[in-house]
């Protein structure tokens, strides 16, 4: 294999941390229910990157933030959620099992796991996706499809069931099953993207599937997002294309209770698809991926909706995760093999205010805004703390204090997790606490005053 088809290889399987990837939404509302104290599902309260904490410290002794634990956990790209003071993340043995873990917010101090088999092993081992909680259950989904509900108060699976096999999956997709589950109500909603099914939901206490559509399109690792369309909640999924059999991707709005397609988007260009819909407001979706961004609009009419692409931009992308939209302007790390644009602010006319290319360098990290701030990781050794000024890059806070990778060297790709840090798993932040996994530890870092 070259070295371009390896780094290709390499910058595409990074999809799998975000886990992406599901999905910052289109404002800075913050839910009713969120004061700060929980993280309890992937990028936050709201699915977009932002937090209700106040408090930031603004500036950070020598070495950064002051780190109140650390744990020992396994090679993977899953980061952690947070509900009432307990963390929890899906870590993996690989070629073995997968382990629901529970930890102490407080201490670090690991409570309880839960550990099911999970044989084989995928191209960059370890987990993949990031659990979602709510006051008697942890949800999540392993990369061979393995979705558990698990009683946190037992410490035992309620109903499992598996998103990929369960709808005629057979071999898995590349680089495995990245879903970060979701709530509607009772539902909890994952995109299967087997060949039987593109989204589902189950219901949220016994497994039962409650509606799932058929196939969307080419699979990949992105997660539906729930925004709203003329006041009314929709589903939003996207899917990946193939450019060499002429295969475009899809967007397509789902009626959450229903399962009913209500709209598709037939255009979307992107290899390995992990951001989801960006709510912007006025009915316009943000689609962002690895090298291009376009706005929809999306229209009710008599008959159902209309959809129409306002812009598509190559000035803009996140080939891991989904940007951050905040007053107007919309955050993402643009890294693929042929680009290095760091750090870029775009608004929502599609225009450039600023990139930091490789000054600083910006490799598939993860953002959380808080307070007014953006706490950001690079994907390596840095910590940030940002001013979001659209009028230019402002760094308030900076430090070099996240470790390198532990991985085994067998192998090129294990060798690429062993020569860096690979911070690219989704960050939290919960009771003041900034949580952090890589390849190795999770730590949490005092980020309050």
């Amino acid at each position: 294999m070259s070295y371009t088809k390896r780094f290709r290889f390499i910058s595409v399987i990074i999809v799998t941390a975000l886990l992406t990837t599901a999905c910052p939404g289109g404002s800075a509302r913050i839910s009713a229910y969120s004061d700060g104290k929980d993280w309890h599902q992937f990028l936050g309260p709201d699915r977009n990157s932002i937090s209700s904490q106040t408090g930031l410290l603004r500036s950070w002794q020598e070495g950064g933030p002051e780190v109140l634990w650390s744990a020992g956990v396994g090679i993977g790209f899953g980061g952690p959620v947070v509900k009432n003071g307990k963390v929890y993340l899906l870590d993996r043995e690989d070629g073995v099992c997968d382990i629901m873990r529970c930890f102490d917010l407080e201490t670090g101090a690991e409570l309880w796991r839960f550990t099911y088999d999970a044989p084989g092993s995928l191209s960059f081992p370890g987990s993949r996706s990031v659990p979602i909680v709510d006051d008697r259950h942890v949800y999540s989904v392993g990369g061979n499809g393995d979705l558990y509900c698990i009683d946190i108060n037992t410490y035992k699976p309620v109903w499992n069931k598996n998103v990929w096999t369960d709808f005629g999956g057979e071999r898995l997709p590349t680089w495995g099953i990245t879903q970060n589950p979701i709530f509607y109500g009772d539902l909890l909603v994952v995109a299967s993207q087997a060949p039987q099914a593109g989204v589902v939901a189950y219901n949220k206490l016994t497994g039962n599937v409650v509606w799932k559509t058929l196939n969307l399109g080419i699979t990949g690792y992105s997660n539906p997002k729930v925004v709203k369309i003329d006041g009314d909640d929709q589903i939003v999924f996207v899917t990946s294309s193939n450019a060499r059999r002429g295969e475009m991707g899809n967007v397509v709005g789902i009626n959450p209770r229903s399962g009913e397609i209500l709209w598709t988007y037939s255009q979307w260009e992107t290899t390995a698809q992990v951001p989801c819909a960006i709510e912007v407001g006025d009915n316009r979706l943000l689609i962002v991926g690895e090298e291009q961004a376009t706005m929809l609009k999306i229209t009710k009419t008599t008959g159902g909706f209309d959809v129409s692409e306002i812009f598509t931009t190559k000035e803009f992308g996140d080939e891991t995760k989904t940007p951050l939209f905040y007053n107007g302007y919309v955050y993402g790390m643009y890294r693929t093999v042929s680009k290095r644009e760091g750090l870029v602010c775009m608004n929502l006319d599609g225009e450039i205010m600023w990139k930091t290319r490789r000054n600083p360098n910006f490799d598939f990290g993860s953002m959380i805004l808080a307070d007014g701030l953006i706490i950001a990781t690079d994907g390596n050794k840095m910590l940030y703390l940002i001013d979001p000024n659209p009028t230019a890059f402002t760094v308030i806070s900076q430090a070099e204090m996240l470790g390198e990778g532990g991985a085994s060297t067998d192998g090129f790709v294990e060798s690429v997790l062993a020569s860096s840090t690979q911070n690219y798993a989704p960050i939290a932040l919960a009771d003041g606490k900034l949580l952090i996994r890589d390849q190795y530890r999770m730590i949490a870092l005092k980020v309050v005053e």
